[in-house]
């Protein structure tokens, strides 16, 4: 494979890069170049970040030359999701009318990636404030799935970033995952996506939809790129009061260690229920995949997910929490807000104080007992989104029937934000129409190692993660 091919892994490109097959500015070039090629048919990015991202391959390159390795995102071309804080450029999170907020500093998690090296191409499209499963924008645009010809649904909230890895934009590209963010729109593009921990990478500096619920992560095209990624910037930060919690774990020690001998089990509670045939039959066959590389597969009960959905509705505690920080826009500017959002979000307003604590109260039993009905499992499995990618054009003028498609979205992946569990989804195979599905696979709190492990297993005995969009419509 050719060091210019725009679908190599981060592994591929660092091992081209330290052989001096490709230099860090070529490499730059050939991203920014495929960016102009392909953006005005994807809409994946926001803006690009060319000037930036050049100087910084300059430097990647020039400290190369000088034998100065900074580890494996040392000249890796990166994505944002335009929820974080970059320097003199706007973070609008989707929302036009914050066009004159531009950050003065950036964010904490790119500040890491600045240190490791790695070199910001530009930032990604993402729904309005974050808030929507299903990945339209209305205002600044929907991205292109590319696996179709027809506009089907990204997935969302981290829609661009999605896009832009799943069409070779970008090796990799930030998220964030408050109800599904990352995994939907990674699994609905067919790539892989990491959902962290609430607390283990920092939030500093990323425009917020929940503080109870917000986590970061990234969207790559394996799940070992995800655990490279994960490493360079998982850890504690003054800026974020969540990171006090923060596990210090290696998560490349035991990565190819494998599932022999390790206990998986599909989740039957709730999350099959009214998943679509082929959704189901792709996910159980990842089951045989697992038992052939000696994992013992079972089915168990999970009657937390159950809960979380009853602890959960109308996404309560994200509708509360996203009316509270973007109050002043909803209150004052609604009409010219997204419609998909507005409508959703202003319901927050509703939300009585005592049945807001009342859910916070409980969750936090939940999540304690959840501890112990997980304790002799490994991970569990299950189907990220319960249906492959539908046409925008079904959602696109129709309230009720976007209404119901967000939730098909968000229904397995919300579970784990409630639960505060981590989590990785995977390409498993493709609906009869081409569409990607997503495996999902669900850890315990902090424990990022074990589910990257599990996908890195699955990836290592399958393909599926290596098909690409062929992009000639």
């Amino acid at each position: 494979m050719s060091a210019s091919a725009p679908y190599l892994t981060i592994i591929e490109l660092g091992r081209a890069l330290r052989a001096g097959s490709i230099t860090p500015t070529a490499l730059a070039k050939q991203y920014l170049e495929r960016i102009e090629q392909l953006n005005g048919k994807l809409g994946a990015f926001k803006c690009v970040t060319a000037e930036r991202a050049m100087a910084q391959a300059r430097a990647a390159e020039a400290e190369m030359s000088a034998g100065i390795d900074r580890g494996p995102l040392h000249g890796i071309p990166y994505a944002a999701k335009d929820l974080y804080d970059v320097a003199g450029v706007p973070t609008t999170a989707g929302c036009p009318l914050l066009e004159t907020n531009i950050a003065e500093h950036d964010c904490t998690v790119i500040r890491k990636l600045n240190d490791a090296g790695a070199v910001l191409l530009g930032k990604t499209i993402t729904v309005q404030f974050a808030y929507g499963g299903a990945g339209i924008n209305n205002q600044q645009g929907t991205p292109h799935n590319p696996w179709h010809p027809e506009p089907r649904l990204p997935g969302g909230s981290s829609s661009g970033s999605a896009v832009a890895v799943a069409s070779g934009m970008a090796p990799m590209a930030l998220g964030s995952d408050t109800g599904g963010s990352v995994r939907i729109p990674a699994a609905l593009c067919g790539v892989s996506g990491l959902k962290t921990t609430v607390g283990q990478i920092s939030r500093a500096g990323v425009f917020p939809l929940s503080w109870s619920l917000d986590s970061v992560g990234p969207l790559t095209r394996t799940a070992e790129d995800a655990a490279l990624v994960y490493s360079a910037l998982a850890g504690p930060d003054p800026e974020d009061d969540s990171t006090r919690d923060f596990h210090d774990t290696d998560v490349l020690l035991r990565l190819d260690d494998g599932v022999d001998g390790l206990r998986l089990a599909f989740a039957e509670t709730v999350f099959f229920e009214d998943a679509e045939d082929e959704v189901v039959a792709l996910v159980r066959a990842a089951g045989n995949v697992f038992s052939d590389l000696g994992a013992q597969v079972d089915s168990i009960a999970f009657p937390p997910a159950k809960k979380a959905v009853e602890l959960n509705p109308r996404g309560l505690v994200i509708a509360a929490e996203a009316y509270t920080l973007n109050r002043d826009l909803l209150d004052n500017r609604f009409d010219e807000l997204d419609p998909v959002v507005a409508h959703r979000m202003i319901k927050g307003a509703e939300t009585p104080a005592h049945e807001y604590l009342k859910t916070g109260l409980e969750l936090r039993k939940l999540r304690a007992s959840t501890m112990g009905q997980l304790a002799d499992v490994d991970a569990l499995l299950c189907p990220t989104v319960i249906i492959g990618a539908t046409p925008v054009a079904e959602v696109t003028h129709d309230m009720e029937r976007y209404s119901k498609r967000n939730l098909q979205c968000l229904r397995n992946t919300s579970i784990g934000n409630m639960l505060n569990l981590c989590a990785v989804t995977v390409p498993c195979g493709f609906t009869k129409d081409g569409m990607p599905v997503g495996l999902m696979i669900y850890g315990k709190s902090f424990d990022e190692a074990m589910v990257l492990r599990v996908a890195r297993a699955y990836q290592r005995a399958t393909e599926w993660h290596t098909n690409t969009p062929k992009l000639d419509w």
